[in-house]
């Protein structure tokens, strides 16, 4: 398994009703170093218990087991205050379309190979610390895990200037390069407005207290963030003028003596 530079921090709970495959689950997943603590269930009764006294972040789950199976434990997940985040592990096939139908993060197949659990685990790292896990206090800020040189890195949110839609996929431009991650631009869009990031057009959302201009041109407006030149869309451009007038209000009263 792959190195990854982040401490370890994920609760997981592994869940198979088969002795030799929840072994190989469970020693898969303590070998991953971003995995702080294990907690293990021979069936669905047994997972309630442990869930029901320990928090976990994520439940690595079988799909075929007696009593209550795998997809009918999802659907009961999905009703908690903190629902975990869900990974099937399974030897079928035939439940997928079920299986992301309740927002599952992944579905891996049997056997495992352990390079597709570390990606599972990745999946899983994604979810927790982008849109879809829980609100994060205000103020504090978030990492988002990005590929550098085949490792996974945390990257701060703070260290985001500017963000370009590429399709599915979203580009976080830095001052230092830019990473691409597996975000629509629009879930970055509503879950990161209260960070400060404002939409300007539907293919790019920017730090707003980092806009340097707001120029007219031939074209239309644009501002400017680092020295590049983005886009601001018709639509837009009236929402984005109120925020900067409002912005810069907000730092002279900080800035007015009492």
């Amino acid at each position: 398994m792959s190195s990854v530079d982040v401490p370890a921090f994920l609760r997981v709970l592994a869940v198979d009703d088969e002795p030799p495959a929840l072994d190989e689950l469970a020693y898969l997943l303590r070998a991953d170093p971003r995995i702080a603590r294990l907690h293990t269930a021979a069936d669905a009764t047994d997972a309630l218990r442990i869930l029901r006294d320990h928090e976990v972040d994520a439940v690595f789950l079988d799909i075929r087991m007696p009593g209550l199976d795998g997809l009918e434990l999802a659907r009961v997940l999905r009703r908690f205050a903190r629902p975990p985040a869900v990974v099937f592990v399974t030897a079928y096939d035939d439940a997928a379309v079920d299986a992301f139908d309740l927002g599952v993060v992944d579905y891996v197949r049997k056997p495992i190979r352990a390079d597709r659990l570390a990606e599972s685990v990745r999946r899983v790292v994604a979810r927790l610390v982008l849109p879809g896990a829980p609100p994060v206090p205000a103020g504090e800020d978030v990492s988002i895990p990005v590929e550098l040189a085949g490792v996974t890195k945390m990257l701060p949110r703070s260290a985001v200037r500017w963000v370009e839609a590429q399709g599915d996929y979203a580009r976080l431009h830095t001052a230092g390069g830019s990473h691409l991650v597996r975000v629509p631009l629009a879930t970055l869009a509503e879950h990161w407005a209260d960070a400060g990031f404002v939409r300007i057009h539907r293919s790019y959302l920017v730090q707003i207290r980092l806009i340097g201009e707001l120029r007219l041109t031939n074209t239309g407006y644009v501002v400017v963030v680092d020295g590049a030149e983005l886009p601001v869309s018709r639509r837009h451009t009236r929402e984005l003028k109120d925020r900067l007038v409002r912005a810069a209000k907000q730092g002279w009263q900080r800035g007015t003596p009492s």
